[in-house]
């Protein structure tokens, strides 16, 4: 007896194309949340380099290098492109962690929640 299956990982909505505009219209929202909103820049006190950051925690950073790490970044130059185990630049976490003590790079659990009015 072979049986077919039906699973899919998500649904296709192809029956309600309402649907489709909803998950597609939310796809943009969460894209602009997740991968830009509350980015800023900052520049490395040692070399320039500018990336894009949020803070979402003081535990948790995002960067987004602006150009690639190996071209922009003396740090990673020096070591022929490659990052190894490394996931950034020191000197670049240094600036970053010197934005957050002087106040110029929010860290987002610290900002007020909104209260529903």
């Amino acid at each position: 007896m072979t049986m077919t299956s039906t699973w899919a990982k998500a649904p296709n909505y192809a029956d309600s194309p309402a649907r489709v505009e909803a998950v597609r219209a939310q796809t943009v929202v969460d894209q602009h949340t997740y991968l830009e909103q509350g980015l800023q820049e900052v520049e490395c006190r040692a070399c320039g380099t500018c990336v894009l950051v949020r803070k979402n925690s003081f535990k948790h950073t995002s960067i987004q290098w602006q150009g690639d790490p190996a071209q922009v970044c003396p740090e990673f130059a020096g070591a022929g492109g490659r990052t190894g185990s490394r996931q950034t630049c020191p000197r670049m976490l240094s600036s970053i962690q010197h934005a957050v003590m002087e106040g110029i790079l929010e860290v987002e659990e610290d900002l007020p929640t909104k209260s529903a009015s």
